[in-house]
């Protein structure tokens, strides 16, 4: 066997060892893991005690922007965290919901905390000022805008999710369009990597 032909034997079994040893989980949303992104939240709950995501460390976060006027979208994707969410057993202790309003000058914390215990009582919502609400969108790379819309104005936002690991990693980015297939999965995938 030539040189050349030996090398690509060699290499040939070098790939095949690599794809072989590719022991990292497998998700159905995007990984994003070591995304330089969505690092910090600092905003108060509906007491109006400031949250941070450290004070969620070992447990799974999953972590939504939107408000609570969203006609569409928002309770959606709300009653489907909730529903993978459920799926999960006791195990649901272990993971923690996080709502972040876009629209501070309505959603007010009796009106959130109203809005996210109608999904499941152990979901946070999470608001700030403007300037704390425009800090956390930008860390988290959410667009959002506010739009006329008769005599008020409506939202336009980013609807992805996204689930932190136990550790405080940013991990998945869920789109909204397959929370309800992909997150219980998801969630169960992390939990176990967590075990």
């Amino acid at each position: 066997m030539t040189t050349i032909c030996r090398w690509f034997v060699a290499a040939a079994a070098v790939l095949v060892l690599v794809a072989g040893c590719d022991s990292g989980p497998k998700f159905k949303s995007t990984d994003i893991t070591g995304a330089p992104y969505g690092k910090t939240l600092e905003l108060a709950d509906a007491q109006g005690r400031v949250r941070h995501l450290e004070d969620f460390r070992g447990k799974l976060v999953v972590l939504f922007f939107g408000f609570t006027r969203c006609p569409d979208v928002c309770p959606t994707t709300l009653a489907e965290i909730a529903a993978a969410v459920k799926t999960l057993g006791p195990d649901a202790e272990r993971v923690q919901v996080l709502f972040v309003t876009l629209d501070p000058e309505r959603d007010t914390e009796k009106a959130l905390a109203a809005y996210v215990s109608a999904f499941d009582p152990r979901f946070i919502a999470l608001r700030g000022d403007q300037a704390a609400t425009q800090r956390v969108a930008k860390e988290f790379k959410i667009y959002y805008e506010k739009r006329k819309q008769g005599e008020s104005y409506t939202i336009d936002h980013s609807a992805q999710a996204y689930v932190i690991d136990a550790a405080g990693r940013l991990r998945l980015l869920v789109r909204h369009d397959r929370i309800g297939q992909d997150l219980a999965p998801d969630l169960s995938t992390l939990l176990v990597e967590r075990s």
